[in-house]
């Protein structure tokens, strides 16, 4: 029997359930690229019995924020978060995807009023799930998002 072994750790944030390939994007969210200190492990196309392949994600000594969630719950809506502390699962919780974001998202329609530097209005989206799909349209132009992570901001 093959077994994957990930170290525990001792304060933080684990993300399991992501889709397969998507675990370097919920690094980009949490704002870990080259050089950050934040001790991370990852886990890339490994099995799952819900969703065939997955990726995990364990950060040490980082707490989530409530808008890296809704960043996270866009890109990866089955997700599960354990927040550890001491070693044990302090909390475990699925993200939920916010029915609407602002600030998060940028409109691909170049003519979207949400785009004009010269206007103050910040992006807003309203978010549909249709099945194991989940999109944004923007709130002023209607224009709709597939590819979320291409748009995140």
């Amino acid at each position: 029997m093959n077994v994957l072994t990930i170290s525990k750790i001792k304060d933080g944030t684990v993300i399991d359930h992501i889709p397969s390939g998507k675990a370097l994007e919920v690094l980009r969210i949490l704002g870990i690229r080259r050089g950050s200190r934040e001790r991370v492990s990852m886990a890339m196309n490994v099995e799952s019995k819900k969703m065939k392949r997955k990726d995990i994600v364990k950060v040490e000594g980082k707490f989530i924020s409530e808008e890296e969630l809704n960043r996270i719950s866009l890109i990866a809506p089955d997700a599960t978060i354990n927040i550890i502390e001491n070693f044990e699962i302090r909390r475990k919780f699925r993200v939920r995807i916010p029915e609407r974001v602002e600030g998060l998202l940028r409109c691909p329609n170049g003519n979207c009023i949400s785009n004009d530097g010269k206007e103050p209005v910040t992006s807003a989206f309203r978010i549909e799930k249709s099945e194991n799909l989940v999109f944004a349209v923007c709130m002023y132009c209607g224009k709709k998002i597939y590819e979320i992570e291409e748009y995140l901001v």
